[in-house]
């Protein structure tokens, strides 16, 4: 059955359930853009805070921006596992464009920054499956967290309610099954089906941060002036002290703060409220913006709530990023892909998606050149390393090098099984071995030797009797 330009398959036993009812799931702080519970009794104070407005104060604004952009700048990549069990990249005419352009508004960077941002402010992403013939995935729409609602079935089976939604070509409310709806969510507390946004946890830092902006910001309109009072020596009626207010207002705030005053009768000035020394203002902002990097994962420095590490190691910064604010985010993005795509339903076959973790370290140059050169140690070829730095391939470059002077466990090992590891290898030449070349030149020698040595026998003796002949005569 296709409604509004996807497919979603109704049986007889999907229709049974629609008629029996289906009952929302608990929404304590999960789609609802409005944190009840900021604080104990918070409720009952009627205080609440909005999650528009915890996004004005800037330590939040930055902990979601940071997040979602060092995510969406990672690109996406179809992998397959080889039999080897290594995970290569490679294209599918089925899964490839989807993941290329998830859907025609929304470049891949916006799409994921927009899952993201889903996730971080409201602790839930929906995002919709649209189909076509085949009933292969190719579009994904992220929907407004606000306009969905999930159901669960007598059975358990899930259901999702979603209402009217222009941008996600839902001109109407409908109520699709789980199999059509792609549900990132984070910080299950209260219900499995229902995540919780980090400003559930950081609302009154968010809050106490604005309230801390918005007096600095009247206190500067009056000059950098607190509120004060006018005392009088006595008392003065209502009339009096009304026009002397008035009178205050208008010749000594706003435009006019900062001019001299002058106080008869004997009135007198006195301040009010502290100064922006005695509140500890710069300490206490300090405070608000670290408790919220905290509660984002983000550590303070990265949005200028604290001080840099003192060392100057950026890989392994980046490093303690990833394992602790980014790496549940992006496995759960790869996890959801997986099974949404239905790319672990692939028969004969193991597909998957993944992120390209080194673009988070793509300015990073130093770091690159260091793990290229080591990794050319009989870990990558030199062609793979010349690609991480745009270089075209060279002639040679497609195989694993490695110095000969290396040896395996397995023929240490041989070698110090003799009894004397250390005593020199080369063998004894044979006597009589005249098999080679070598050989053969070594015989010839030594024949043309014993040649001259007979001939030089002979003209000896013939010397010596020479010798005796002309003694003896």
């Amino acid at each position: 059955m296709e409604i509004f330009g996807w497919t979603v398959a109704r049986t007889r036993e999907l229709a049974a359930k629609f008629k029996r009812g289906l009952s929302p799931v608990d929404n304590r702080g999960g789609w609802w853009p409005i944190i009840r519970e900021s604080y104990a009794g918070a409720w009952q104070q009627n205080v609440t805070v909005t999650v528009e407005d915890a996004l004005q104060y800037w330590a939040v604004f930055r902990c979601v921006s940071i997040i979602s952009g060092d995510i969406a700048k990672c690109r996406l990549k179809l992998v397959e596992r080889s039999p080897g069990g290594i995970w290569q990249e490679f294209a599918s005419p089925a899964f490839s464009p989807v993941i290329r352009k998830p859907n025609p508004m929304q470049t891949r960077i916006q799409f994921f920054a927009n899952w993201m941002e889903s996730k971080l402010t409201r602790g839930n992403t929906y995002v919709l499956k649209v189909r076509d013939a085949r009933g292969v995935v190719k579009s994904l729409r992220i929907l407004d967290p606000g306009r969905v609602t999930p159901l669960i079935a007598d059975d358990g089976e899930v259901f999702y309610r979603l209402n009217q939604d222009r941008v996600a070509a839902l001109p109407a409310e409908v109520t699709v099954p789980a199999s059509e709806i792609i549900h990132d969510r984070w910080n299950t507390l209260y219900h499995p089906l229902v995540g919780l946004s980090p400003i559930y946890a950081a609302g009154v830092n968010a809050l106490a941060g604005l309230r801390i902006e918005q007096n600095t910001a009247r206190l500067f309109t009056n000059g950098a002036r607190p509120s004060a009072v006018l005392e009088a020596p006595a008392a003065i009626s209502d009339e009096t002290a009304l026009r002397v207010k008035a009178y205050w207002d208008e010749n000594f705030q706003g435009e006019n703060a900062g001019k001299v005053a002058v106080l008869g009768d004997g009135l007198s000035y006195k301040q009010m409220t502290m100064t922006a020394v005695d509140a500890q203002l710069i300490e206490q902002l300090k405070w608000n913006d670290a408790t919220i990097a905290g509660a984002f994962g983000v550590p303070a420095y990265m949005i200028n709530a604290g001080t840099a590490p003192a060392y100057n190691n950026v890989e392994a910064l980046n490093q303690q990023y990833y394992s602790q604010c980014l790496q549940i985010h992006i496995e759960g993005i790869e996890l959801c892909l997986d099974e949404g795509l239905g790319l672990d339903a692939v028969e004969g076959h193991t597909y998957g998606v993944e992120f390209d973790l080194g673009d988070l370290l793509r300015m990073d140059t130093q770091a690159k050149i260091r793990t290229a050169v080591e990794g050319l140690k009989g870990v990558f070829k030199p062609n793979e390393a010349r690609a991480w730095f745009d270089l075209p391939p060279v002639t040679g470059g497609d195989v694993v090098y490695l110095q000969q002077q290396n040896y395996s466990l397995e023929a240490l090992n041989k070698r110090d099984q003799k009894e004397d590891p250390f005593a020199s290898n080369t063998p004894a030449p044979a006597p009589g071995n005249d098999g080679g070349d070598d050989d053969d030149e070594t015989g010839a020698a030594n024949d043309n030797n014993a040649e001259a040595a007979a001939s030089f026998g002979a003209e000896w003796q013939d010397w010596q009797a020479r010798i005796g002949l002309v003694a003896n005569g």
